[in-house]
């Protein structure tokens, strides 16, 4: 049997104070807040998750704000950028916004693209990239109208312990086409429009540690439960140690650690974040899955309040 993810599903990562979080990746960057929720394992603290219009798959960035935590360190283990990307002719509206809002920013060429390198409020690497393909996002919010927006994510860089383990990976475990080498750099690619180039470095760059400001895990795609169930098998029969699936309410997930020492999740695309609230009232309640609805009030004192602000 052989098998082949479509591209990335979500990132999450970790940050510092949830408003800061909300102000930059609302109220910035024009991401939709789609899902103000718990971590799961630890409902003290928030899971804050952002995309586009409909929190599609391919588009979800989402957060843990541990207020307080240490700084942790980019490195080997670890997702090192995420890549926006945005319609063709957009770059000069995201020069100009980030220099609004006093954002710092570098521009580098890879692989014949231009990308836009900057970093969120907690020290997330990310850059911008522009590209035809994936749909526009229709969520208008403040200046950013669909022809400019991010349409999602256009992939992400792995910094690995073992490069050539992780590539082996991607190609031959998870499906991913290798379709260009450059410097340090390997290129892979998926089959979706959004969420699908991968740039693995080929070296590695001193081990990461976890903290704010560092990705905690990048997921990939499974269509359905059934491909999920699937994926679990191949990828044990793969040699990697697989965990039994885990309800995260609005996706199901499996995760393992590779031989780089990321951590990687498979995630499935239903039921979606639509299914506990309206498509139009997304984001605006706090959502608890239902082994912690008792303990409501409880967890709303003890969360920091967040509200997404319009700040053109």
């Amino acid at each position: 049997m052989t098998k082949n993810t479509s591209g990335i599903h979500h990132i999450t990562a970790i940050v510092g104070h949830p408003q800061e979080n909300v102000d930059f990746y609302a109220g910035v960057l024009g991401l939709r807040l789609v899902k103000k929720t718990v971590n799961f394992d630890d409902p003290g603290t928030y899971h804050l998750y952002f995309g586009d219009e409909g929190g599609k798959p391919g588009t979800i960035i989402t957060f843990f704000p541990w207020t307080g935590a240490y700084q942790g360190v980019i490195g080997d283990g670890q997702v090192g950028v995420t890549s926006y990307v945005v319609p063709k002719g957009a770059m000069e509206f995201w020069e100009r916004r980030l220099e609004k809002f006093d954002v710092p920013f570098t521009k580098k060429e890879r692989f014949n693209e231009q990308h836009l390198q900057f970093d969120d409020p907690h020290g997330l690497h990310l850059e911008i990239v522009e590209r035809q393909e994936g749909e526009l996002n229709t969520w208008t919010f403040g200046e950013i109208t669909p022809e400019v927006a991010i349409k999602g994510f256009g992939g992400a860089t792995l910094f690995s312990a073992r490069p050539n383990k992780t590539a082996e990976l991607l190609e031959k475990v998870l499906g991913l086409e290798v379709i260009g080498k450059e410097g340090d750099f390997i290129r892979f690619r998926s089959s979706a429009d959004i969420g699908n180039i991968i740039d693995l470095k080929a070296i590695p760059t001193g081990r990461g540690q976890m903290g704010v400001g560092t990705v905690h895990h990048i997921a990939w795609r499974a269509v359905d439960d059934e491909d999920q169930l699937e994926w679990q098998k191949y990828v044990a029969a793969n040699g990697y140690h697989v965990t039994p699936v885990q309800d995260r309410n609005y996706f199901n997930a499996i995760y393992f650690r590779e031989y780089g020492e990321i951590l990687f999740e498979i995630a499935t695309d239903p039921p979606g974040f639509a299914h506990d609230e309206s498509m139009e009232t997304m984001g605006e309640k706090l959502m608890l899955p239902e082994q912690y609805e008792q303990y409501r009030e409880q967890l709303e004192q003890g969360l920091i309040p967040v509200k997404v602000r319009e700040l053109d």
